[in-house]
Parts: C-alpha cells; structure tokens; sequence
C-alpha cells in the first residue's frame, strides 16, 4: 500500500514539474494539510457525542440490554465461542458502534473481541471460523446512523449532509446479508469436506 501512495505521490509531482507548475503541489499539500486538521477538529464534537451516548448507554444497562437480544444471534453466528465468553460481549459491543457509525468507536470493541477468539482458539497460527466470521461482519456491518460521514459532510460544507443516510442503510445490510450469506455457504461447503475454512 505504501508502494501505490508514493507512486502516486511521485507521479503527480512528476506531471507537475513536467508542465512547469510545481507550485501546484506545495499549495495542494498546504490546501490538504489545512483540511484535514478542519475535518479531525470538526469529528471530535460528534464523536465525543456518541462515544458519550455509548457510555451513559453502558452504564445504564442498555448496551447489556442489547447484548441479551441479538445473544440467540450472536450464539448461533459463533457456535465455537461459550454463550458467557467476554469474546461475545466484545462483539456485541463492536457491532453497535458500526451499527452507530462509530468505525474508530468500534476498533477497541473489535481487537478485544479477536483477543479473546484467539485465547479460544486451538491452532494459534489460523484464524478461527469464528474470527473470520466476524471479520466478515465486522467489515460489511448495516449502518443505521452514518454519524461519522454526516460529520465529515458537515464539516466540509454539504448541503444536505443527512442525505446519505438512506442508501448507506440499503448499501450496507446488502453487504452484510451477503457476507453472513457467503460466509455461512463457505463454512458449510469445507465442514462437509472435513476441512477448515480458514
């Protein structure tokens, strides 16, 4: 990936330099570097808004209200991981905050949920079924509320920043149904075969 962006990186510093306009590229970076500190100024509000709404949610009993639930779920989505493992908890916890929007709110959520699938896990240097199916959860999970995007939106001048709320909730439970689809077709085809998926 470093290899693309610096290739990048060099190509357009090469076209800039070739049509004489190199000063281009200094006022981009400028530009972008400016922006960039306007956007992460402008996500603190709303992320502290919603990292805040999780907490008084957590602390209120809602998100373990949440977590009893979607467990019928989650326990025949992960039917290696015990109904009482923390791996679950993590999960769950993951899963809302995406759920929400909140990808950076959900990455904490998701590297303790694969910490505790790896303690279950009984050969260390695979993924589990378990942890590729909740990677393919993770990564396509339905988004209600787009908090982040709007946010972004927001903060570079949109319009109409709600928008996008309705084909983010149609793009996103396509990819889930389709993930949860694939990865239950795939698990089934290599248990009958005696092999593991991952």
């Amino acid at each position: 990936m470093n290899a693309i962006w610096l290739f990048f990186l060099l190509a357009g510093i090469g076209v800039a330099a070739a049509g004489g306009d190199v000063q281009k590229v200094t006022d981009g970076a400028l530009k972008g570097a400016e922006m960039a500190v306007e956007v992460a100024l402008g996500l603190i509000g709303v992320m502290a808004l919603w990292l805040g709404m999780m907490r008084i949610a957590q602390e209120a009993g809602l998100v373990d209200l949440l977590g009893r639930l979607v467990r019928p779920l989650t326990t025949r989505l992960f039917p290696s991981i015990p109904p009482d493992h923390p791996a679950l908890g993590h999960i769950i916890m993951n899963l809302s905050a995406n759920v929400l929007g909140l990808g950076s709110a959900a990455t904490p959520f998701g590297m303790k949920a694969m910490q505790g699938m790896q303690d279950l896990n009984q050969h260390r240097s695979v993924a589990s079924e378990a942890m590729c199916t909740f990677l393919a959860l993770n990564t396509s999970c339905i988004t209600l509320v787009p908090a982040t995007i709007v946010s972004v939106r927001v903060a570079a001048g949109s319009v109409n920043p709600t928008e996008i709320v309705g084909p983010t909730i149609l793009a996103t439970m396509t990819g889930m149904t389709v993930a949860v689809t694939a990865d239950w077709l795939i698990r089934t085809y290599f248990r009958r075969r005696g092999r593991k998926v991952c």
